[in-house]
């Protein structure tokens, strides 16, 4: 399959001239699983779509961090994108969650692309209002659900990410996700094995 079918297929409905555009100025790269691809305070130069795999974005405060949203197969990052658009530094850094096949398109491109071509435009709009209602339903969940909920929250879309119900987590990974300690989210998910909800084994912890 060549590059422009590689593309069509991820980001369908875009002109066939800016395939070749993107086909040609573009990098198709191959990250591991928990790699920083993108740095709180840098200029963005590249902005990455997901062809395969999964990136997790999160903001930081101090010595703390939050999960803010997942990056999917045919999305991007639209602070990624803002930033690019506005040459300003990023407010926010980006994992890959598993490997990853991320496309990594110039951002000085990206602004004439979404310029000349409105198919182009709309497909970074649409991701805006993806995004704008995955942060208002984090927002809801830190003012409106307690630290309960909100594990078995977390839990249940790691569940539907990695397609399984026993999940290779550790609390501090989840404390850090969370924006929450380690000692916080031990205390919890022992009461929710001794309340049914999961099971904590040496491979992981199962989704009951």
């Amino acid at each position: 399959m060549t590059e422009v079918a590689v593309i069509r297929e991820h980001l369908p409905g875009l002109p066939i001239e800016l395939l070749h555009e993107i086909a040609s100025e573009a990098t198709i790269a191959e990250i591991p699983a928990h790699t920083e691809i993108l740095h709180e305070g840098q200029y963005i130069k590249m902005l990455p779509v997901v062809l395969a795999g999964v990136l997790k974005v999160f903001s930081r405060s101090e010595d703390r961090e939050l999960l803010l949203y997942y990056i999917r197969p045919k999305e991007s990052c639209v602070m990624s994108f803002l930033a690019g658009l506005k040459q300003t530094p990023s407010r926010v850094f980006a994992l890959t969650e598993e490997e990853s096949k991320v496309l990594l398109l110039p951002v000085h491109r990206v602004n004439q692309w979404v310029q000349q071509y409105p198919a182009f435009s709309a497909l970074f709009y649409d991701l805006y209002d993806l995004r704008y209602m995955e942060l208002l339903e984090t927002i809801n969940s830190l003012i409106f659900q307690n630290l309960d909920q909100r594990i078995l929250d977390y839990l249940q879309q790691k569940k539907s990410l990695r397609g399984s119900s026993l999940l290779d987590l550790r609390h501090r990974e989840i404390a850090q996700e969370l924006g929450t300690s380690r000692e916080v989210i031990t205390r919890i998910l022992k009461k929710l094995e001794k309340d049914g909800r999961l099971k904590q084994l040496e491979t992981g912890i199962q989704l009951l």
